[in-house]
């Protein structure tokens, strides 16, 4: 296959005035000379996941070999139907604060629960009653007083009160049944960050509720969606086309975001390289150089 009609069918490229190749055309026959009916064995050699980044709360990751149809696929799932723990029913015993049952209820619901929901089974909705296998009970009971070893003269609620501000650290877990044993200490069900505010009290106020969780769905509820934010993107690939040498190395470093353009000193003079692609962000703030626009090349690879 010729270079030219792998870029049409390989590469979107991004313009002064647009983009192009945009459309797909991986179907049998578009190319002349170019076999693209489907292969199982072909496809299993070709596709690959790469695990680019993983943290605590961050997962980035490259998928080799399918179309950007499939890519969205995957992203919709990770939205609609991985399964998760969340808070479905809250049990209000004592409540004096300023935020109404139900608002806190629903700021409980949306509290992101820690533990694997494989261990536990869906709940009937004809189950009034959650059993061990089912259900994670929470307690949540706070209550604000003043701090005696406050200044005469502060007006600093941090030093004037205690308990005044009412966080997920707050919530402790209640096992049910064996649970106690089903998870190891370390390892026990919370919530996802200690330090999410869930309300405020002032002396005198009190909250003390139960939550029962339940497993569910991104699509029932998004409490119950597993991300924030899952998007895709095609992979930039970014080329410079000639050397870029001198203090025209530096305007083309500030025309991209931090990272995708670094300036070396070579034979004492500045030289510009591609330091990352992946950095960019699809800014086409180079076509504004006239000096610049004809040395660079930017594509995406679908």
């Amino acid at each position: 296959m010729s270079e030219r009609v792998r870029d049409l069918r390989d590469r979107v490229t991004l313009g002064e005035y647009g983009l192009s190749n945009v459309s797909g055309y991986d179907f049998p026959g578009n190319y002349p000379g170019y076999d693209d009916t489907w292969d199982q064995e072909k496809f299993e050699q070709n596709f690959r996941v790469d695990i680019i980044k993983m943290e605590d709360d961050v997962l980035e990751f490259d998928m080799i070999g399918i179309d950007a149809a499939l890519a969205n696929a995957f992203r919709r799932i990770l939205l609609a139907e991985i399964p998760t723990m969340a808070v479905e029913k809250v049990f209000v015993y004592n409540n004096t604060s300023i935020i109404q049952d139900e608002i806190l209820a629903h700021r409980l619901g949306l509290i992101p629960i820690r533990t694997d929901p494989r261990l536990f089974e869906y709940r009937s909705a004809e189950d009034t009653e959650g059993t061990e296998i089912d259900t994670l009970q929470f307690e949540l009971k706070v209550k604000c007083t003043r701090n005696p070893q406050a200044s005469k003269d502060s007006s600093d609620p941090n030093e004037l009160y205690l308990n005044h501000k009412v966080y997920t650290s707050h919530m402790k877990w209640v096992p049910q049944g064996n649970q106690a044993d089903l998870f190891p200490e370390a390892d026990t069900p919370r919530p996802v960050h200690d330090d999410i505010l869930i309300a405020q009290l002032r002396p005198g106020q009190e909250i003390h509720v139960l939550m029962h969780c339940v497993k569910g769905v991104g699509k029932d509820h998004a409490k119950f969606s597993p991300v924030a934010t899952a998007s895709y993107r095609l992979l930039p690939e970014i080329t410079l086309l000639a050397p870029v040498e001198g203090e025209l190395a530096d305007v083309l470093q500030r025309c991209f975001s931090p990272g995708v353009i670094a300036v070396d000193f070579v034979n004492g003079k500045k030289v510009a390289h591609v330091a990352s692609s992946r950095l960019d962000t699809c800014s086409r703030e180079i076509f504004r150089h006239e000096e610049l626009k004809d040395l660079v090349q930017m594509k995406r690879s679908p």
